[in-house]
């Protein structure tokens, strides 16, 4: 007779494979801080090429996703520090990436933004993004700057992607561009009524200047 799992064996199974299930008990929460572990500051977040759909002048509106987007409404939520583990105050978030299609809004700014923090975290509504054709992972544009740090340029990944095939930590290479799995973050889904949304924790660590 096969063994049922125990929760701590389930919600390890799931965090290797990204997807952290809403509603967790707290008591295993021990195994998501050891998860995030890595994230803290200690070095600057790793670097991603800026793309060719970089824009300009995008909007200050944290809310990318519109009333008849398709797409699975995404969550993206973090805070801008630096080496230090200090707040970094002043910075601006420039945030881009395909539509659920895979397709750059090159003409106007759909699925932009640029945002000037007044402390420093940043969240925005948006959708999660399609397969853009020329590439083979599912990703968010960053570009942060503050006064006094080097800018970041880098790129969110999500370890639920089909291209990591259940296992990121064993399979970020096969996105070519991915220089470091330290991109590619955990999703958590949730419920609304009638609607499931997903949300992803992406903190920026700056180096000085």
């Amino acid at each position: 007779m096969k063994r049922q799992k125990t929760r701590r064996e389930m919600l390890e199974t799931a965090i290797v494979r990204g997807v952290l299930l809403a509603g967790v008990p707290a008591s295993n929460g021990k195994l998501l801080a050891m998860w995030r572990q890595g994230s803290k500051p200690t070095k600057g977040t790793a670097t991603n090429e800026v793309g060719p759909f970089f824009k300009k002048g995008a909007p200050s509106s944290p809310r990318l996703r519109q009333s008849g987007d398709t797409g699975l409404a995404l969550h993206i939520a973090g805070k801008v520090i630096n080496t230090r583990g200090e707040m970094v105050h002043g910075a601006t978030v420039d945030i881009w990436h395909a539509d659920d299609k895979g397709i750059y809004d090159v003409h106007g700014y759909r699925f932009r933004a640029k945002l000037a923090l007044s402390e420093n975290q940043y969240a925005v509504e948006t959708v999660m993004p399609g397969h853009y054709p020329d590439r083979v992972c599912q990703h968010v544009h960053y570009m942060v700057q503050a006064p006094g740090h080097r800018t970041m340029v880098t790129q969110l990944y999500f370890a639920t992607d089909p291209v990591f095939e259940g296992d990121p930590q064993k399979h970020w290479q096969n996105e070519p561009l991915l220089d470091n799995p330290e991109l590619i973050r955990p999703v958590t889904l949730y419920e609304n009524p009638g609607e499931v949304h997903a949300a992803v924790q992406f903190d920026i660590v700056l180096e000085k200047a």
